[in-house]
């Protein structure tokens, strides 16, 4: 009998919003990239099969694959041939001044398209606040 070793993480699990009009694929695509900024998911961890995923989710395989492929071609995942997909590591931090002056346009780009849709700069800061893990 085979004991889990008891520091492993959780498996990482996808859920979808059939009503949200966003593709499922690009759901997938979100979750992944909010899970690791969230460091819910961490360089080197591997996510579940395609298989595993179509089957929870009860979705067509190649949706998941069209999302892993994505992930990869951003260099977000890596898949192993044979042993399964992971998070690719973390490359070498850039310049830091060049890294805040993303984070503010990431940020002033968020703030811009929250106030179009009606939604107060404070919702959105508590809004992030939920998504800590």
């Amino acid at each position: 009998m085979m004991s889990a070793k008891p520091d492993r993480k959780a498996p990482f699990e996808f859920r979808l919003d059939f009503s949200s009009g966003v593709p499922v694929y690009r759901q997938l695509i979100d979750q992944v990239q909010l899970a690791i900024a969230a460091g819910t998911l961490t360089g080197g961890q591997q996510l579940p099969t395609v298989r595993q995923v179509a089957v929870d989710l009860a979705i067509n395989p190649n949706t998941v694959m069209r999302a892993y492929r994505e992930l990869e071609i951003r260099g977000i995942l890596t898949t192993q041939q044979g042993s399964g997909t992971f998070v690719t590591p973390q490359k070498v931090e850039e310049a830091d001044a060049k890294r805040q002056e993303r984070l503010s346009r990431l940020a002033a780009e968020c703030a811009s398209k929250a106030g179009a849709e009606g939604i107060s700069l404070q919702e959105l800061v508590d809004r992030l606040k939920e998504m800590l893990p």
